[in-house]
């Protein structure tokens, strides 16, 4: 069988299945799958070096090898700061007003890509598998065959893909997915983001393109796109649903809500994630409904992230004095509408959150998936089920259609929302839920990483 080397940013090693409490879905799916075909997840240490030398650090863990490298505080501003997180990743959450068109930062990326292909091309024996995490590495594929590689090469993409007329605002940008067809497969969260990147390689590259099976040719090479939407580890987070740690955490919320019907909401701290534009839809909803203060209590979990980055700063100070407005204007003195929580917990904890929680929150303004929607599912009580009220415009909205579906941009729409979803019979939550239950535990991460592994390990696709 075919070893995996796994290409991400980060590296993240779980300590055993049952042990991996903080950690996201990659994390685990990655774990899952590297323990069951053996190989090395390579990647970036997150230190920083005076001088970069491309020394590995390798480790053994779990039937597996990690290696890792440090890179120069420089090409981490450039590469990982700049082109990964100012140019890129507003680009394709459709913040073109805030991405950062700079030179440096697109040779700092290119210079990166390359370190990694020249890192990485010794470790890789002929049969292996190569599969590359996210946008941080979409030229390593061609950096990869210029090394002369003739492995399977793949990349899956967890964020959007944004519409031809964005993506051709930036620069270099046919360079860019030139160098991306050089994967033998290209994994997509949605059918949306896989069909605004085949329309791409049509209308922009006069590439060939097969709609039915995702086909791109071009230049002699074959690429093969496809949809493959991520899930979570349905049956390791439903193994928190009996620990102290979740029904503390339960209790906690539960208790300090006063009968109030609590919404969650948890997400990174980021501008793609419409945290301001919640606050104004509950601004709507208690200006209609003058009683909600007494019926309501909004908690978002909202850790920090990226916090080199200055509209990364912009969006918690605006956060902090709508939220700082917002309890001002509809508290009363023993009770306060909004929690606003600056800090991360462990998924053990928000479990129990989830579950006290009458209504989960997921109105992204635009997210390649959203794993808390599924989180959020899984963790309720089967008996008296929560509602969730999700943007159309997160990944997962494709999948979990059973959700109360909105437009994030839409005070009104989300306020509406708010009301309806407050008020909805446990019958229809009940239905509702059973839907997006199935969903949720029927594609699994699992499931996940073996469709894109079997794909990849398939025999090469030919010219039509």
């Amino acid at each position: 069988m075919s070893r995996l080397i796994v290409v991400s940013n980060r590296v993240s090693v779980t300590k055993g299945r049952g042990a991996a409490g903080a950690q996201g879905g990659l994390a685990v799916a990655m774990n899952g799958a590297l323990r069951k075909h053996g190989g090395i997840w390579f990647g970036w240490s997150g230190n920083e070096v005076a001088r970069f030398t491309g020394q590995l650090t390798m480790q053994r863990a779990d039937g597996f090898t990690t290696a890792t490298i440090d890179l120069e505080p420089h090409d981490v501003d450039e590469y990982y700061n700049g082109y990964a997180n100012r140019t890129l990743w507003p680009l394709f959450h459709y913040r073109i007003d805030l991405a950062e068109y700079e030179t440096e930062f697109g040779r700092g990326y290119e210079r990166v890509n390359e370190q990694f292909a020249n890192s990485l091309v010794p470790l890789v024996e002929e049969e292996d598998l190569v599969w590359v995490q996210d946008y941080h590495f979409l030229p390593l594929g061609e950096r990869l065959r210029a090394h002369g590689l003739k492995n399977r090469l793949g990349l899956f993409l967890h964020i959007p893909w944004p519409p031809t007329r964005l993506l051709v605002s930036l620069p270099y940008h046919e360079r860019l997915v030139r160098a991306m067809l050089h994967y033998d497969v290209i994994g997509f969260q949605s059918t949306e983001w896989l069909e605004s990147f085949l329309h791409y390689c049509r209308k922009e590259l006069q590439a060939d393109v097969d709609e039915d099976s995702g086909t791109v040719q071009l230049d002699g090479h074959v690429a093969v796109a496809r949809a493959f939407p991520i899930g979570i580890d349905y049956k390791e987070f439903m193994a928190f649903r009996g620990t102290q740690t979740a029904q503390r955490a339960y209790e906690r919320l539960a208790g300090s809500a006063r009968n109030r019907s609590v919404v969650i909401g948890v997400d990174r701290l980021d501008y793609s994630k419409g945290l301001p534009e919640r606050i104004d839809a509950m601004e709507r909803l208690f200006t209609t409904h003058d009683d909600m203060v007494n019926q309501l209590l909004y908690v978002q979990i909202a850790p920090p992230s990226r916090e080199d980055v200055r509209s990364y700063q912009e969006i918690r100070a605006t956060l902090e004095q709508k939220t700082g407005q917002f309890n001002g204007a509809h508290s009363d003195v023993d009770l306060v509408p909004i929690r606003y929580v600056n800090r991360g917990f462990g998924r053990a904890e928000l479990f129990g959150f989830y579950r006290a929680a009458r209504i989960g929150l997921v109105t992204p303004m635009r997210d390649g998936m959203n794993l808390v929607a599924k989180e959020y599912v899984a963790a309720q009580d089967p008996e008296d089920p929560g509602v969730l009220i999700l943007s159309r415009f997160a990944g997962a909205a494709e999948q979990m259609s059973d959700a109360l579906l909105v437009n994030s941009h839409s005070a009104e729409d989300v306020a509406r929302a708010l009301w309806t979803a407050l008020h909805m019979p446990v019958e229809e939550r009940r239905a509702r839920w059973e839907k997006l239950n199935a969903v949720v535990r029927d594609h699994d991460v699992i499931g996940w990483a073996e469709d894109f592994i079997a794909l990849l390990a398939a025999p090469p696709f030919h010219h039509m």
